[in-house]
């Protein structure tokens, strides 16, 4: 899973958030200045009850029992988080091939690298709350490492849907796809599971491509990578936006909505897990200037419905910044709360999974839901009624 988060995050006063939601977190120690040079403490995310006032309505499930696959809404699901079957390799269920890459930034023209200097955090701008000064990050190259998973159903020559994923690699991903697809409870799709430029957060390569809110990593993907997948693998992808998706979590869950609202021509499927639909955006933008949190405080709610159908989750346990007393953009249940509210307000087909006993990107939770999120992801496309199970002669 993605490695947590240890920066200081900005902080900025905002409105949009009942005073109910803002009471439904446990107190928190008062916030502190850290130098760039010290290690900002990491508190213990509190528990949250998703009956709390200010949350969105949601059915709770019986424990261990997923969504159905194909309702939209808001649901509630735990304790007991165990793995779905799909997500083991079982016999006589067809497995894709695997193929692996590396790039590196200096053959990217949209990105040639950036890091924070380690042990080095950011701090908030006196000037403007909103805003965090990072004056220790500078131009650093870096090495991407890239998988693809091509299914053993992939009829070579046809154009095939396919999904996008970030921090990859994504086992797991490729393990559901096996079996989903032999079910034909999802397409017969490619998997392209792509790195990171390396780092977290402000001021690093993984916060840039990941939590700017322009469309420059989907530019990224579609230009430098797609290209690359289809040439080494002798595979073709869809151009058609209703079978490419995009997923991720943290703020690879960001991204991949990111993705889908900058260039909804390119991308209508979205799944994250535990979205970091906060302020982290850095460098700031004017046009953004709270980062993801633009999402449920203005884009989505003064925007036009996108064809876009969404899945998400959050946990109990999900990551919350102390300064979020103060500005409500640091809170990862309430930012995924709120989209799901102006999701519905604005009509989308969405679904939203609150997950009890669970922490940020929770491992034992994607294994529960990952199948379930993934079946409920591709609703409404086709799937081929004839499978030809011949192996792909895609080479490295």
């Amino acid at each position: 899973m993605l490695r947590p988060l240890s920066i200081l995050f900005t902080i900025s006063l905002t409105a949009g958030i009942t005073p109910a939601v803002a009471q439904s977190v446990a107190p928190a120690p008062p916030a502190t200045t850290h130098p760039e040079t010290t290690h900002p403490a990491r508190p213990t995310p509190p528990t949250r009850d998703p009956h709390t006032a200010g949350y969105v309505a949601a059915k709770e499930l019986p424990d261990g029992a997923n969504a159905p696959a194909n309702v939209d809404g808001n649901f509630i699901i735990g304790p007991t988080h165990n793995p779905a079957p799909e997500m083991s390799v079982h016999e006589g269920v067809p497995q894709g091939a695997v193929y692996e890459f590396t790039m590196s930034s200096a053959d990217s023209k949209i990105y040639p690298g950036i890091a924070r200097e380690a042990g080095t955090f950011g701090t908030p701008d006196p000037t403007d709350p909103a805003k965090l000064v990072v004056t220790t990050s500078h131009p650093a190259p870096y090495t991407r490492h890239v998988a693809v998973y091509v299914p053993r159903q992939y009829v070579p020559g046809t154009a095939a849907p396919f999904i996008v994923g970030a921090d990859g690699p994504d086992r797991a991903l490729f393990t559901a796809l096996d079996y989903l697809i032999a079910e034909r409870r999802v397409p017969v799709m490619i998997a392209i599971s792509i790195g990171n430029g390396s780092g977290d957060a402000q001021g690093s390569e993984r916060g840039l491509e990941y939590d700017t809110m322009s469309g420059r990593y989907a530019e990224f993907v579609e230009n430098e990578v797609l290209p690359l997948v289809e040439a080494k693998y002798h595979v073709k992808l869809t151009s058609d936006p209703e079978g490419r998706a995009t997923m991720g979590g943290s703020s690879g869950g960001s991204c991949a909505l990111i993705m889908a609202w900058y260039h909804p021509e390119l991308y209508h499927r979205v799944l994250t897990y535990s979205g970091t639909y906060v302020n982290q955006q850095w460098p700031s933008n004017p046009g953004s200037p709270h980062g993801a949190w633009e999402f449920h405080e203005r884009l989505i709610p003064n925007s036009p419905a996108k064809p876009l159908r969404i899945w998400m989750e959050v946990g109990d346990r999900d990551l919350f910044n102390p300064n979020a007393m103060r500005d409500h953009m640091h809170d990862w249940v309430v930012a995924n709360e709120n989209m799901a509210r102006v999701l519905a307000a604005k009509g989308y087909h969405y679904q939203f999974v609150f997950a009890r006993n669970a922490g940020h990107t929770d491992r034992a939770v994607k294994q529960q839901t990952l199948p379930e999120a993934l079946e409920y992801l591709w609703q409404g496309y086709p799937i081929a009624t004839a499978q030809t199970p011949t192996q792909t002669t895609a080479q490295n």
